[in-house]
């Protein structure tokens, strides 16, 4: 079992590692949120040991494209985080999200322990049973056996690079949903 990690010593963090796709949106969709204290670029879920940037875009790797979420859950729990993560992606289509196609980019919670488990089983239940896509959710949900934290040019990389077109074509319009329907979740509100 991996131990969960707090980003100050003396207080309560959780952590979960999400692939929405380009951990690019993910990370800063994630990051608007209060109460999550860090979204890390990385990758899971594959058999290459210490994968780079350019072996997981092969596809051949097994890595998704991921994040670490570290987030308090006094402020932000786990139900709420994950509800925020199916509706900021579309989790009905297999190894890809929009034009980003590949192994790298499927859907995927990768989990640290039984209860977090319990709790993706739920709100998998509660999105299908809401209907909130039409087609059946692809999402893996695996133990996480190892996360690699990405290349440090990907940390911060909306923030970094508004004005490149990723950012304002697919980026930017994930990041307005966000706003637009978790207004009362944001760091600012």
């Amino acid at each position: 079992m991996i131990p969960n990690r707090t980003a100050d010593p003396g207080t309560t963090a959780d952590t979960i590692v999400l692939a929405g796709g380009c951990f690019w949106c993910t990370e800063a969709v994630f990051s608007e949120l209060r109460g999550v204290r860090s979204a890390v670029p990385g990758y899971a879920g594959g058999h290459v040991p210490n994968p780079s940037y350019e072996r997981v875009c092969t596809g051949r790797t097994g890595h998704a494209e991921v994040i670490e979420v570290t987030f308090d859950p006094a402020i932000i729990d786990l139900h709420d985080l994950l509800m925020v993560f199916f509706t900021t992606h579309d989790p009905t289509t297999l190894n890809r999200q929009g034009n980003d196609t590949g192994p790298q980019y499927r859907s995927a919670i990768f989990y640290r322990t039984p209860t977090q488990k319990a709790v993706i089983d739920a709100v998998i239940r509660e999105v299908e049973a809401a209907r909130l896509w039409p087609g059946k959710l692809v999402t893996e949900v695996t133990a996480l056996t190892e996360f690699y934290p990405a290349e440090s040019y990907h940390r911060d990389y909306f923030r970094r690079n508004p004005e490149k077109a990723y950012c304002q074509l697919v980026i930017a319009p994930k990041v307005a949903k966000l706003r637009h329907q978790y207004s009362d979740r944001l760091r600012s509100a």
